[in-house]
């Protein structure tokens, strides 16, 4: 592990903390472009209202097999030469997506953007090998803020570039930015040579492993799962709920997005403050807001400004108790074992699968029982994890806040 403590020995200048917060939140977002636009991109592709779910679906469908057998290649592959090398399927699936006329072309591209998406989840542990112990919560909590800026923002972003210029310009765009994050990364990034111990095969077969020998991954995995679907299924509603009862456009449904993103503040302060050793105690807190932000969409409906101005409250909380909630989650799981990028592929995949969970819930309780419902199930997931964190054991976070 020579190369590790080179790179580990000097203390993480600022500025490349800034660029791989930057860089995860560039790429991430490209998941979340198409969501709020699939109307205008189904009239181009002509591809039916009932198929348009299967951009956001195939996308992170790509994601979650990106997480499971490109993630881990971390633990193995060089790492820059392993983002370098992603970044560039990434920016084929971009142009394919700008200039497809065709279903078939869309979806594929869709699925290729997913799954070369990743690469975000590849920067986020090699930032945690740049680190001390005494500082991984305050990195991680830094550059996963710009994951989440990415992903918060990639929605609006994608319907004010749509409303102007067309939805083709968005993955143009997109294209161009990654171009150049790939020419800065390949230049700026430390390299990072993990010591090979084993091939690919043994290497996705010790997931299995992995996942049955840590408790703590498996708890912390299932508490964001809970959460991040109660998350993607308000982001999946809200927008339909804005336009049905407030007569919102795209631009004002954008602006709405927009001040959900101010939630995303909470993920620096928790990665610090898990660093002083309120993991535990956090955890709780981050449950107990999800809940509440739920229980007051439930209670206060109707569409009057006053309703209105708590639904923002509303957005902000519940970003804030998801983003703070991940670091808390991520701080943990990589104290667990040196094979970051493995535990780091197994825990976002299985939360990425809560999210999946949380968006179809979301998109058949609102047509089913409207937003009564919606909100009923949004405030039945974080109480499930509540109850499910009440069994933690005390001494089960000692080691690792």
């Amino acid at each position: 592990m020579h190369m590790q403590n080179e790179v580990k020995a000097k203390p993480v200048p600022s500025w490349l903390i800034l660029l791989l917060a930057a860089a995860c939140g560039l790429v991430a977002a490209n998941l979340y472009y198409a969501q709020t636009v699939v109307g205008p991109i189904s009239v181009t592709t002509g591809l039916s209202s009932a198929a348009a779910g299967l951009i956001v679906t195939l996308t992170q469908i790509g994601y979650v097999i990106g997480l499971l057998f490109i993630v881990p290649l971390s633990d193995i592959v060089e790492n820059k030469r392993l983002v370098t090398f992603f970044l560039i399927i990434l920016v084929v699936g971009l142009i394919a997506a700008a200039f497809s006329s065709h279903a078939v072309l869309f979806l594929t591209a869709s699925l290729v953007i997913g799954i070369s998406s990743v690469v975000a989840q590849i920067l986020v542990p090699y930032a945690t090998y740049l680190t001390s112990e005494e500082q991984r919560g305050r990195v991680v909590g830094n550059v996963m803020s710009g994951l989440l800026l990415g992903i918060m923002l990639a929605r609006p972003v994608a319907s004010f570039i749509t409303s102007l210029l067309g939805w083709q310009a968005v993955f143009v765009f997109s294209a161009i930015i990654i171009v150049l994050l790939t020419l800065l990364l390949s230049r700026a990034l430390p390299a990072r040579q993990p010591q090979p111990a084993m091939k690919y095969g043994q290497l996705i077969l010790s997931l299995g492993t992995l996942l049955k020998t840590f408790p703590l991954l498996r708890r912390r995995a299932l508490y964001q799962a809970s959460l991040f679907g109660a998350f993607s299924l308000f982001w999946t509603t809200v927008p339909l709920q804005l336009a049905n009862e407030y007569g919102m456009s795209q631009q004002g449904i954008a602006w709405f997005a927009l001040a959900g993103v101010g939630g995303a503040i909470a993920a620096p302060i928790a990665g610090r403050w898990a660093d002083k050793g309120l993991t535990r105690i956090l955890t709780g807190v981050a449950m107990i807001i999800a809940v509440a932000s739920f229980g007051l969409a439930y209670l206060f409906q109707g569409h009057s400004t006053a309703t209105l101005i708590l639904l923002v409250i509303v957005a902000i909380t519940l970003d804030m108790a998801v983003s703070g909630n991940l670091v808390l989650g991520q701080r943990i799981i990589y104290s667990l074992s040196e094979a970051r990028g493995r535990v780091n592929g197994i825990f976002m995949s299985i939360f990425f699968v809560g999210g999946a969970i949380g968006s179809s819930l979301g998109s058949w309780s609102y047509a089913h029982g409207g937003w009564s419902l919606t909100t009923l199930i949004g405030l039945i997931m974080p109480l499930l994890a509540l109850g499910y964190y009440l069994t933690e054991k005390k001494t089960a976070v000692v080691s690792t806040s």
